[in-house]
Formats: structure tokens, sequence, C-alpha cells
């Protein structure tokens, strides 16, 4: 019976989703902040070069998937067993996230 998994209830996922969104809001703002001196502010300039603003995005990416993991690690060893099961869907997720958070660091001003 000690491999049987229990169902999160209701109130742990949106507690789930919660934090969830937390993180990812903090993560964003707080990497937002670290690349803000790179990239081009105006992408539309006639000598726009796409290499400044690739180095913007993968560093973005590469310091997300870090936080990311990190987070993951962190919480499947301080979790209690009956929440882990949340902890790979909320991993995919925040991955998923990692592509659409492009959008607004670049739609935004610096």
């Amino acid at each position: 019976m000690a491999d049987v998994t229990e169902k999160s209830s209701k109130s742990a996922l949106l507690a789930g989703f919660l934090l969830f969104v937390a993180f990812e809001t903090v993560a964003f703002y707080g990497l937002q902040y670290l690349t803000s001196g790179l990239g081009e502010s105006n992408q539309y300039q006639e000598e726009n070069t796409i290499v400044s603003n690739w180095v913007k995005t993968m560093v973005f990416f590469v310091a997300h998937l870090v936080l990311v993991i990190a987070a993951m690690l962190v919480l499947s060893n301080r979790m209690p067993r009956r929440y882990r099961g949340q902890v790979m869907g909320w991993f995919y997720l925040a991955l998923v996230m990692s592509f659409v958070l492009i959008i607004p660091l670049f739609t935004t001003t610096d």
C-alpha cells in the first residue's frame, strides 16, 4: 500500500497554483532586471541586429531554467510526500512559461 499515491485536494492544488504564480512573477521581474542591460530597446531600427536580443533571450532562458530546476530540487526534497505529485506538473508548466515570458520581456520598456 505504500506505493499507492494519494490525489491532491482542491485546496492543495489551489495553493500550488498560487505559489506557482508567485514564483513565476518574482522570477520574471528578477530576470527582467538582470537582463535589462542586454538587447535593443527599440526593435524596429534600420540597423537593428538580432545578436544582442539573442543574447538577452538566451540569458533569460538559461537563468529561468536554473531557477526552475533549483526550485524543483528543493521542493521535491522538502515537501511532504502527499504533495510531491504536483511538483513535476508545475515543473513542466514552468518550462512552457519560459517561452511565454519572452513576449512580455521584449514588449515592456526597460
